[in-house]
């Protein structure tokens, strides 16, 4: 990837006085030419990059510049690799492995020999996850549009989209794109998507807005749920909404209130705890488990019936 190769072209002239054209396109696996374009980008961008013909010519940084050659100190650069190493962990390639390996060459204290972050961004899902993400990642670079059958709480629908965005957000993985049947941007989950295609059809690229990924925006919260939980359901109450979110009851019971968006999504949430929890608030809430309880009861009575009669 281009913005990757940069940066390693930047971190090789930070640590070394001069370079030459053939010795970069070696150590980064492309032409010459490539790197001749590279370093006309990086010009662009304000690096002041001079190069020099002939024998012991090469490319270097201008002198007279006052860049602080300790930019990437070691701290900077874990940071920097544990972001790499986590990228490798969804690509199914050792590409961001590689890539690592050319940014460390240079001065001793460069980056320290202890890695201290590791980050894994995969999930149970890694073998389906890598290759959507390959192909997202290669669609929004090419400019083509993905085509994919998408299951969401109101149906299967066929989606094509103009992708822009790869997102890792709630411990889950999601494309941001313009979405042709909505003729809007939407945020679509990659492990409800299949049948991905990337399509040979190009898009121009819009003016696209950086999606609002807080919690309100994507979650509004419209119910404020009021329930009373088990002393023993504390580790995951704590887990998932903090140490404050519940106040302890003198039977021992913790008293928890959290507004929630979604009632589905509530409702499947509160039977994960069984009997360890009971709904004081809303009514609507309370009356849609009672329900399901029923009917859950009524799936199990007739099945040991059944059963029983056999």
């Amino acid at each position: 990837m281009k913005t990757d190769r940069l940066i390693g072209i930047l971190s090789v002239l930070l640590q070394q006085e001069k370079i030459t054209a053939p010795e970069l396109a070696e150590k980064f696996e492309v032409s010459r030419r490539t790197i001749n374009r590279d370093i006309e980008a990086l010009c662009r961008a304000g690096i002041p990059i001079c190069t020099i013909q002939g024998a012991g010519g090469g490319i270097r940084i201008m002198e007279g510049y006052r860049m602080d050659r300790t930019l990437l100190t070691s701290k900077d650069m874990q940071m920097i690799l544990a972001g790499l190493r986590s990228l490798d962990s969804v690509s199914g390639s050792r590409y961001y492995g590689q890539l690592m390996e050319k940014l460390k060459p240079g001065a001793a204290n460069f980056v320290s020999g202890r890695d201290s972050i590791l980050i894994d961004l995969s999930s149970w899902y890694k073998e389906s996850l890598a290759p959507k993400i390959s192909l997202i990642q290669d669609a929004a670079e090419e400019r083509k549009l993905l085509t994919f059958q998408y299951y969401a709480p109101g149906g299967d629908s066929i989606r094509r989209i103009e992708p822009y965005y790869l997102i890792f957000k709630w411990s889950s993985w999601y494309v941001w794109g313009w979405c042709l049947k909505r003729e809007d941007f939407r945020m679509f989950k990659l492990n409800r998507m299949e049948c991905l295609k990337k399509t040979e059809e190009t898009f121009v690229p819009r003016q696209i807005p950086m999606p609002d990924l807080s919690n309100e925006r994507i979650f509004p919260a419209n119910i404020r749920v009021k329930a009373l939980f088990e002393s023993d359901a504390k580790w995951r109450l704590v887990e998932e909404f903090g140490p404050y979110c519940f106040q302890e009851q003198k039977d021992g019971r913790l008293l928890f209130e959290m507004d929630y968006s979604d009632e589905d999504s509530l409702l499947g949430w509160l039977l994960t705890f069984g009997e360890k929890a009971e709904v004081l608030e809303p009514d609507t809430v309370r009356e849609r488990l009672l329900k399901t309880a029923e009917r859950i009861a009524a799936i199990y009575r007739k099945e040991n019936n059944v059963n029983k009669e056999r």
